[in-house]
């Protein structure tokens, strides 16, 4: 009998995603301004790009890694603080530990929904670290709280929590004893009073009499948990190279990644060693392959070419995703070729799409514009989205395509300059070749704010009253109560 299978909707889905991906962008940002070199370690743990039709199944490993001292990272963002953990019973590679080492550290982040969409979403607060050694002590003296398996939409899952007393508001410490802890709000000077037991476990004050307490804090745990994760700039170089030949996938990943940003000629041979050995793991023999064509070493480009034509897919999409992170011309040139080779696989094309965006190189443009003729819709708007970068963040012109272009690719072009915040009237008023060009020149402005523009279309109601008259009815709707209106 075949198992169960769980889905969570897209928007859900995405709505978890970014909020870790804002938890851990909030994290890395506070191991900077606390003395460390973070890099993301977990490829993608910062973003919240879905792959809906090539599943990458990533090695699990913390998501941020410092240079400096060798600490790693796992990044847990909360919409309400907790200690706490998923954890399967019935698959170990979601045990709450899984990739996980006692050196490991887990920091912990309040998000809170800032708009309507699924990605409005901010990181406030403070960012506390608790060491993975402690919640596995704890964990094995069970000293933790478990709730049943969530529905079918969250993947039946145990919620696995570590008891915790969190400070409701800034206040200070001003009593102590074995079962309560009490605090005078800031505010009010009210006094303030917190049971140390949860389900009869005893819980351990983290303050003293006299301490100052923020909102947001935790004050008492089963485990210690401290805002401050000091960087000892313990770790040599050296200890990466002897990691790469650790028996643990995870250690050799977490080295090759580290050695990629470092990459001095013992980091070079030690990753081209790993390229080499074909009993090594995919990713980490990509990830080694990184580092070197970062450094423009022609092995690391040829290993990530060649992973392109790997028999799965989701190596091909990992080698696409990586060449979106090398700024170089030979990167956006391979990506090219995968985006316009009919052969390859929609995902893998769309992909291309994707990180020729995150490259943002103007040369690129043709290629994306050319795609918009395909069949298969993620490509088209991989490359929508793909030119909107490149016209929001270099300037480029893209409108300019639009004359010479046939109708699919014009909606294209049309909505990735609408979007772009760099739209011009001067720039488009040449595009008025045709009907259909002026459709979409109308298109383009009418979807601008108003106010910016208001100023600026004389020229255009001197030279297509037409176009203009559709401008300004464009505006209106827009400006409209009813505007964007759902029925429930």
């Amino acid at each position: 009998m075949p198992g169960r299978r769980s889905f969570k909707t897209d928007a859900s889905f995405l709505e978890k995603l970014a909020i870790g991906a804002i938890g851990a962008r909030a994290v890395f940002a506070e191991l900077e301004r606390q003395g460390h070199k973070p890099i993301e370690l977990e490829r993608g743990s910062m973003g919240y790009k879905i792959w809906k039709n090539v599943k990458i199944k990533r090695l699990r490993v913390p998501d941020i890694l410092c240079l400096n001292c060798g600490t790693r990272v796992e990044a847990r963002a909360k919409t309400q603080l907790e200690i706490s953990m998923s954890h399967s019973l019935s698959d170990p590679d979601r045990g709450w530990d899984k990739g996980l080492t006692d050196r490991d550290v887990v920091a912990l982040s309040l998000c809170v929904k800032t708009g309507e969409g699924p990605t409005d979403w901010q990181c406030g607060g403070t960012i506390q670290f608790v060491s993975v050694e402690a919640l596995r002590r704890a964990f094995a003296a069970n000293q933790v709280v478990t709730v049943k398996p969530k529905g079918a939409g969250e993947g039946f899952e145990l919620r696995v929590t570590w008891p915790s007393v969190v400070a409701s508001s800034d206040g200070l410490v001003s009593a102590l004893t074995v079962e309560r802890l009490q605090f005078k709000r800031a505010t009010d000077q009210r006094t303030i009073s917190l049971a140390l037991n949860r389900r009869d476990i005893l819980l351990q004050p983290l303050v003293k009499v006299g301490d100052p307490v923020r909102a947001g804090q935790i004050i008492a745990s089963v485990v210690p948990a401290t805002a401050a994760l000091p960087c000892s700039g313990a770790a040599a170089h050296s200890s990466f190279l002897e990691m790469l030949a650790s028996l643990a996938v995870a250690d050799r990943y977490t080295a090759a990644k580290a050695l990629s940003h470092i990459l001095n000629a013992p980091a070079s041979t030690a990753l081209a060693q790993r390229i080499a050995d074909e009993r090594e793991h995919i990713y980490v023999r990509l990830e080694a392959a990184a580092g070197l064509a970062r450094a423009g070493e022609a092995a690391g480009m040829a290993f990530i070419k060649q992973t392109l034509q790997d028999q799965y897919l989701e190596h091909r999409l990992e080698a696409v995703i990586i060449l979106g992170e090398i700024p170089t011309d030979e990167s956006c040139q391979a990506l090219t070729t995968v985006l316009l080779d009919q052969s390859q696989h929609p995902e893998i094309r769309a992909g291309a799409a994707w990180a020729l965006g995150e490259l943002q190189q103007p040369a690129s443009a043709d290629a994306l514009v050319e795609v918009f003729l395909e069949l298969a819709e993620p490509i088209r708007i991989e490359a929508a989205r793909a030119l909107r970068k490149i016209a929001a963040i270099t300037g480029t012109n893209v409108a300019a395509e639009l004359p010479g272009t046939q109708d699919d690719q014009r909606a294209g072009i049309a909505w990735a300059v609408s979007r772009s915040g760099r739209v011009k009237v001067d720039e488009l008023l040449p595009l008025l070749v045709d009907d259909d060009a002026r459709r979409w020149v109308a298109y383009i402005l009418g979807t601008q704010d108003q106010g910016q523009f208001v100023g600026q279309v004389e020229e255009l109601r001197r030279r297509d009253p037409e176009v203009y008259f559709a401008v300004t009815v464009l505006w209106k709707i827009v400006a409209s109560w009813i505007y964007d209106l759902e029925e429930y």
